[in-house]
């Protein structure tokens, strides 16, 4: 069971990941072509040369991109699989087809909505290599402080279900998720390097091409794995009506 989930959420990753690289291709490369124009144009004015190519830009926009996008949509489609097979039958009496919608719609708030809303993405040109350890480790501490928190939360919904019921138990769990996402973020740092001169409409389109490509992403995982689980359920059903009606004959 656990194997097909698995099979099932990776297939559904690797078209997620196409869907994500056209999207990228078309809302994403044009910002960071720009953002890159940028800085070689800031490097020029201070005297700078280039630094050199290890990757040719053009395959960075193109195999690279495709490349990188469709693991990580295989590797997150295994994942959400395997939490899938933990939820399903635990959570409520959610099908299949819901629980991988409202699994998807948790996964894109807690792994993607509120690390980006303290540490948002910003393309070439944008942040001081010395300081780029700290910045990926303060990302990932919000990343896992927003998961544990969603995972938090998600229990307390469990525990006051009996008692307030769905709605109110959903009300009050997310009430509790906000406060804390709330205090996390107020007591990390705020990091800023944008440069004073970065055009800030490209910074803008760059950042909503990132989310968009997260949402794309989250989106196609979770409707489109959830579809081939309820198919996958019907045709087993279908394929054991025949034998129990034999079983009675």
């Amino acid at each position: 069971m656990v194997g097909k989930l698995l099979v099932r959420g990776m297939l559904a990753g690797i078209a997620a990941g196409l869907l994500t690289f056209a999207f990228a291709k078309v809302g994403g490369e044009p910002q960071v072509d720009k953002a890159i124009a940028f800085e070689q144009k800031a490097d020029a004015a201070k005297g700078e040369a280039p630094e050199p190519e290890i990757v040719s830009r053009a395959t960075q926009a193109s195999w690279g991109l495709l490349t990188g996008v469709v693991v990580y949509g295989t590797a997150i489609g295994g994942l959400f699989s395997l939490v899938f097979a933990y939820a399903y039958g635990r959570v409520g009496k959610l099908n299949a087809r819901a629980l991988s919608a409202w699994l998807a719609l948790a996964a894109l708030i807690a792994v993607v909505v509120v690390p980006d809303i303290k540490y948002p993405a910003n393309p070439p040109a944008i942040g001081d290599p010395e300081t780029i350890g700290m910045r990926t480790g303060l990302f990932f501490v919000m990343l896992a402080a927003s998961i544990a928190t969603m995972v938090l939360a998600l229990n307390i919904r469990r525990h006051l279900l009996a008692r307030f019921g769905a709605w109110n138990a959903s009300i009050l769990a997310g009430a509790v998720f906000v406060v804390v996402i709330a205090a996390i973020q107020l007591a990390l740092p705020v990091i800023n390097e944008v440069p004073g001169d970065f055009p800030a409409t490209v910074l803008w389109r760059f950042r909503v091409a990132a989310l968009g490509m997260q949402l794309v992403l989250w989106t196609t995982i979770g409707l489109l794995f959830g579809w081939l689980t309820e198919r996958s359920e019907r045709a087993s059903l279908q394929a054991r009506a025949p034998a129990n009606g034999l079983r009675h004959v």
